[in-house]
């Protein structure tokens, strides 16, 4: 495995790239399940990103917790898309790899933990709040329509087969 100062680099080096393919890939309108989808930085914002999924251990997570430099790419995402407003930050916090292999492989409840955990470490990094303001963020009506609209029109894109 590489030192994490490679890791690093070669994050970074991912990023600027999946930044510079952004910029350059226009999308088209037609078919369009949301018109925010358009937005590159909103849809599948994670594909030019190198994430190893293997190396990946919830059980540790659970146990230890998690550093947030782990998940900056997650971060930078959500505070890039939040620019757009709730809803682009909620679809870019959904389709985070990561959390996809969560949701799908670990329970209902331990899956809801590492999501409330991951907004309120992005809250308190971005917004300088402690654990009560940003649960009372995550709880608040504009949240959750914004949480549910971005869930319910992920699942629309997923059944068309992306």
């Amino acid at each position: 495995m590489a030192s994490p100062e490679k890791q690093k680099k070669r994050a970074q080096r991912a990023k600027t790239k999946a930044k510079q393919n952004r910029m350059g890939k226009p999308r088209p309108q037609a078919n369009l399940i949301h018109p925010i989808l358009a937005n590159p930085l909103i849809d599948e914002p994670f594909d030019d990103v190198e994430i190893d999924l293997s190396t990946f251990d919830f059980q540790d997570i659970e146990e230890n917790g998690f550093d947030p430099a782990h998940f900056d790419d997650l971060f930078q995402a959500m505070n890039a898309a939040e620019r757009t407003g709730l809803l682009g930050l909620c679809l870019v916090f959904l389709q985070y790899p990561v959390l996809e292999l969560v949701v799908a492989e670990e329970s209902e409840d331990a899956a809801t933990d590492f999501m409330m955990g991951l907004l309120i470490v992005y809250r308190a990094i971005f917004h300088g709040e402690d654990e009560d303001a940003a649960v009372a963020w995550i709880s608040s009506e504009a949240f959750q329509s914004a949480y549910n609209e971005a869930s319910d029109i992920l699942q629309k894109k997923n059944a068309r087969g992306r």
